[in-house]
């Protein structure tokens, strides 16, 4: 009966015990935690640590820690979209967390996402001033943006100019990224170079409700990439009431820091429907939270009298939109101080060379196409006549070349000039095409 007694005792300990252990086991599978999760993301083993952050974050959404976890281990293995959900999540809670704010900008960086990128960039400055990398992150996603290339070859090099610049990832996973890209360098075509030149070819016209016949406007123009900044002759041909002409017209963009750069624009012409000679330049200065401004003026030259102009403009740029808004501004003239103003809004798609853009505008402008009244040429009075205007720009590459396309279409409100309060409505159209090599 002892011997029975001690057996019974003896079966319900190793009960007790085996139970005990098996609510250790089913704890510590049930109970996950961040740090375990953080120990198997940076060891690589992604999978893993996503399927605990997931459970963590459904537990309580407010746990912003675990969610910016599962927001970099979904980055780390290419599901930018899911990273980017989270990421966002979190900045709209969460605004001074520079860490998120800078792990969210290498995800568009990683994604090929250069316009998103900046546009965080600028959005985290805004909350965490005078960051240095923030403002690094800032600088490379503007460069990607200004080298405008293509999508094909953007996927490759992006890639290659991130590496060792934005490392945030664990050592294993960084050199599967490595192998990638020297996968991808592979499949690159040999002798490829980056496109620094381009053939332009604009072709619009302009119809009136009544008085004007229609008028056609066309040019070819060369841009060639330089290090001291983009430089694009050009010729201008126009059609107006029976009247033509062509202009030789030329840009600089020089560039004199990462700050500053201008534009300057010499153009002349010997036919009656263009000014004898007109000169322009402004010179752009990019300030803090996305903000460019310029200032600078236009000088144009007409067969009687020389009009002088003063510009200036106001941009900023907000995740993929951009914003500027310039004024013309002619000094006094017969007691008379004359403005005109657009505004314009842009979309930016996958790079700076894709976009939707919508501009509108008031008042004069400086070098608004002149009209003719029977044989009257009324280029003079052109600058002074009140107008309104509205134009929609559409510009996107092609899926398998380099090559830029570019329709837009406007509609116009124009004072008649013989006729002062009576207008007359213009509509116009335009295609441009773009080659890069």
């Amino acid at each position: 009966m002892k011997g029975l007694h001690k057996h019974i005792i003896l079966i319900f300990s190793l009960w007790a015990f085996l139970c005990h252990g098996q609510d250790l086991a089913y704890n510590d599978v049930a109970e996950p935690s961040f740090e375990k999760a953080q120990n198997l993301a940076f060891k690589g083993e992604n999978k893993s640590a996503k399927d605990l952050l997931i459970e963590l974050v459904k537990k309580n959404p407010n746990d912003l820690k675990s969610r910016a976890l599962l927001a970099r281990t979904y980055s780390w293995g290419g599901f930018y979209d899911s990273a980017r959900k989270e990421f966002n999540r979190i900045t709209s809670i969460e605004k001074s967390d520079r860490n998120v704010w800078v792990s969210a900008i290498k995800n568009e960086l990683y994604a090929n996402n250069s316009a998103t990128a900046y546009g965080l960039a600028n959005k985290a400055l805004g909350y965490i001033a005078s960051d240095t990398e923030i403002k690094r992150l800032q600088a490379l996603a503007l460069k990607l943006i200004q080298e405008q290339k293509y999508k094909e070859k953007a996927w490759y090099n992006t890639k290659s100019k991130l590496k060792g610049k934005i490392e945030d990832k664990p050592k294993k996973v960084v050199s599967v990224a490595k192998r990638k890209e020297e996968k991808a360098d592979k499949l690159e075509p040999e002798g490829k170079k980056e496109l620094k030149n381009r053939i332009s070819l604009r072709n619009s016209f302009t119809v009136f409700d009544q008085r004007y016949d229609p008028m056609v406007f066309s040019s070819i123009e060369f841009r060639r990439q330089t290090l001291a900044g983009s430089i694009l002759p050009r010729i201008n041909y126009a059609n107006r009431n029976g009247k033509h002409g062509v202009q030789y017209d030329i840009d600089f963009y020089p560039k004199f820091s990462k700050r500053f750069y201008a534009y300057m624009n010499y153009g002349f012409s010997n036919a009656s429907i263009y000014p004898r000679h007109k000169i322009g330049g402004d010179l752009y200065v990019n300030l803090p939270w996305a903000i460019e401004f310029s200032a600078g003026g236009r000088h144009i030259a007409l067969e009687d009298r020389n009009v002088t102009v003063i510009t200036n403009s106001l941009g900023h740029y907000r995740g993929n939109y951009y914003f500027s808004l310039r004024s013309s501004i002619t000094p006094k003239s017969d007691n008379l101080t004359r403005v005109s103003g657009n505004f314009l809004i842009r979309k930016y798609l996958k790079d700076a060379d894709n976009f939707l853009g919508f501009n509108i505008g008031m008042g004069y402008s400086p070098e608004l196409r002149q009209l003719i009244s029977g044989d009257e040429l009324l280029a003079e009075t052109l600058l002074y006549i009140e107008s309104q205007r509205a134009s929609f720009q559409y510009q996107f590459t092609g899926k398998k070349n380099p090559n830029i396309y570019s329709a837009s279409i406007g509609v116009s409100r124009q004072e008649l000039s013989f006729d002062s309060g009576n207008y007359v409505w213009g509509i116009s159209a335009g295609l441009a095409y773009q080659v890069r090599f």
